[in-house]
């Protein structure tokens, strides 16, 4: 049983018990025409035709209900009869940024259930230990696209192309900004420890994210690669305004610790 709650709105009682299927049309309100692949699945895989109402949305928090006017082997036209814009389901603007894993389905799994939960923006960071140093932001678009669709999100997270940690942190953000890693303040200090103790303080004293996140304020938060940052790039972070944060005890890998982060950002902020 589904208990989540959906602001998707189904346009008659007719259809309120069916499952509605949404269509990503980017300029919906000032054009008429079905995107190639969208008109494919329209006409081809669920066979509507001339006369048929469908269910557009822009990716930009408006939902529209509109009439297939047109329909031939590969275009499928279409007139507006009514937009809804949606209320947003949690309070500012919440950002991901992640370095990619050496596997990429890991990471466009993490993408798909992101966008699901619900969050805003997502960045892929080039660090020091990354396994990975190419990720296709076209191919993780159209999972943010297809994720949008199927969980009836009114807007579709911002994705951002690979960037280097370094550059990255010192470009200006709004809001609160955090960085989860492992490393113990005497690390990051230059102290020097025994191996055993620095396994034992790995982590102690760090605050979770969830006791630092404000309701209702940006919040920016940096996940690394399995490896986990470099000290120097912690300490960069620090340097330019992030704070230390922990995700729990748990060891996650990093898809994982990524979606914590966005699901914990997301609890924060969601509109109750």
């Amino acid at each position: 049983m589904n208990l989540h709650r959906n602001y998707a709105t189904s346009w008659n009682d007719e259809n309120s018990m069916k499952e509605t299927r949404y269509f990503y049309v980017p300029d919906a309100k000032t054009g008429n025409e079905l995107p190639t692949e969208e008109a494919a699945h329209c006409l081809r895989v669920l066979r509507l035709s001339e006369g048929d109402e469908i269910n557009l949305m822009d990716g930009c928090g408006t939902f529209y209900r509109a009439e297939i006017t047109t329909a031939t082997n590969k275009r499928c036209m279409y007139r507006i009869l009514d937009e809804q814009k949606q209320p947003r389901e949690w309070l500012g603007h919440l950002h991901l940024a992640v370095a990619p894993t050496k596997n990429i389905d890991r990471i466009e799994w993490f993408a798909e259930k992101a966008t699901e939960i619900g969050f805003d923006e997502l960045s892929f960071l080039e660090c020091r230990f990354s396994e990975r140093k190419v990720v296709k932001t076209d191919r993780i678009d159209k999972i943010l696209v297809s994720a949008m669709k199927q969980s009836h999100k009114s807007a579709k997270p911002i994705l951002n192309e690979l960037e280097d940690v370094k550059k990255f942190v010192k470009r200006t953000f709004s809001g609160q900004k955090f960085i989860a890693h492992c490393y113990d303040e005497a690390d990051i200090n230059g102290e020097e420890l025994p191996c055993d103790e620095v396994e034992k303080r790995m982590g102690r004293g760090t605050p979770l994210l969830w006791d630092l996140l404000t309701p209702g304020e940006d919040a920016l938060v940096m996940i690394g690669p399995e490896g986990d940052f470099s000290v120097e790039e912690v300490r960069l972070a620090l340097a330019n305004g992030f704070r230390s944060v922990s995700l729990g005890k748990s060891r996650m890998r990093t898809e994982t610790a990524a979606l914590v982060a966005v699901h914990l950002m997301h609890l924060r902020n969601e509109v109750l």
